[in-house]
């Protein structure tokens, strides 16, 4: 009989130490092109509309299943098939990132534009290869744990572009803040290079078929195609009128009369610390509810917190209620990430968890592009607090979703 290793067990060995490690490497891209980039753009004197737009350069992380089953069918000829992937966009994430440093966009905003676009093309890929790496290191006992680990560090990650970066950049140009933010690439490279790689990413898929078809068939034949669409249109909602309520939080602290010293420690601080008591709170809440309940709990919370922006906007920029709406809304963002996350896990094959994590995780993010593009031409037309209030009525229709999808009551899809 196999022991069940303790608690002290599961939380102290490598594979946690790996999760950590590399929940920053993936974070840290994804943050600098929702965080940082929108008040450079905003510095060099871009518009709200234009800054908008930019996220649509964001569609790689929406489509990454469709090369996804590329990196699970071909390896490296170094490193071996999850680590040589790792190793390749890490490095590639770091020039990339680095070259934003003799970009100008006030004079050529298509240079910006292609930059924007090879970051988070490698970003996703690098989420592709992380993902799958991470699945296949971790027994079914430690998944909840390793999950939640590797989301807190991934939180962690936001410090560089979204507190490190501001802070540098109120005394030296924004060309020697962008080489220091790349440099922080490293983290990866390094674990990458340390860390094993996994015994069960050793075969790759023996036909095209195999790596392409198989794990997209399994998902839509497992429960039907109705169960399949659904989950899909979850996805889609669920997180929608969170997501666009953030997407331009950075300008709008900016135009409400915040500093940049101000935005990169009060709110900053503020959302990385109440995210990760979320985030964990939210995985021990679970042990007991279950995810079903917990996603109907967390979205409550995450769709109300929302409002608090909208209170902030009438108040003006106050340091303290600045403080206290920012922990509000990221206490409600790291609850419902946590549930989300796991929901996602639970949606998986384990034989096709690298294609079909990559598919749901792709559609999860399509609201933060292609609606978030129009937050910006949204805000102009009606303003900061009225957006707010829209947001909270687009995250409605998420919740009703849950009748379907994750019952209450069901006991085949609680846990």
């Amino acid at each position: 009989q196999v022991r069940t290793p303790t608690l002290f067990e599961s939380f102290a060995n490598w594979r946690m130490v790996v999760c950590i490690f590399t929940g920053f490497s993936s974070g840290m891209p994804l943050f600098v092109l929702y965080n940082m980039i929108p008040l450079w753009l905003r510095g060099e004197g871009l518009d709200l509309k234009t800054i908008g737009l930019f996220s649509i350069i964001g569609l790689p992380y929406n489509w990454k299943f469709v090369w996804s089953p590329l990196m699970d069918r071909f390896v490296p000829p170094f490193l071996g098939r999850r680590r040589g992937w790792a190793l390749v966009t890490q490095i590639c994430l770091m020039f990339a990132l680095a070259s934003f440093s003799v970009v100008t966009p006030s004079e050529n905003i298509w240079h910006a534009v292609v930059v924007v676009g090879i970051v988070a093309w490698f970003s996703a890929s690098q989420d592709i290869v992380l993902d799958a790496y991470r699945r296949e290191i971790l027994p079914d006992i430690e998944l909840g744990i390793g999950n939640s680990m590797f989301v807190n560090a991934y939180r962690l990650s936001t410090l560089v572009p979204g507190s490190l970066a501001l802070i540098l950049a109120d005394t030296l140009p924004w060309s020697t803040v962008h080489l220091v933010v790349a440099a922080f690439m490293i983290v990866g490279v390094i674990t990458t290079l340390v860390m094993p790689e996994p015994k069960t990413a050793g075969v790759p898929p023996a036909s095209f078929r195999e790596a392409v078809v198989e794990p997209f068939r399994e998902f839509f034949n497992r429960d039907g195609a109705k169960s399949a669409v659904l989950i899909l249109v979850f996805m889609l909602l669920y997180k929608l009128g969170d997501s666009m309520a953030t997407a331009l939080v950075s300008v709008f602290y900016k135009d409400l009369g915040f500093s940049l010293l101000q935005i990169g420690t009060i709110a900053k601080g503020a959302s990385l610390w109440s995210a990760i008591v979320g985030a964990t709170v939210g995985g021990l809440i679970m042990v007991k509810l279950g995810i079903n309940r917990s996603l109907w709990i967390f979205g409550v919370v995450q769709m109300v917190t929302i409002l608090g922006f909208a209170a902030l906007s009438m108040i003006g920029p106050d340091p303290v209620w600045l403080f206290v709406v920012v922990s509000g809304e990221y206490l409600g963002v790291g609850l419902g990430t946590a549930a989300f996350v796991a929901f996602i896990a639970r949606s998986t094959d384990r034989r096709y968890t690298a294609t079909q994590y990559a598919l749901l995780t792709s559609v999860m993010g399509l609201p933060r592009t292609v609606a978030n593009a129009s937050t910006g031409f949204i805000v102009e037309g009606v303003g900061w607090t009225t957006f707010f209030f829209i947001c909270t009525v687009i995250a409605i229709p998420g919740m009703i979703m849950l009748k379907w999808v994750a019952p209450w009551n069901d006991p085949k899809l609680a846990e």
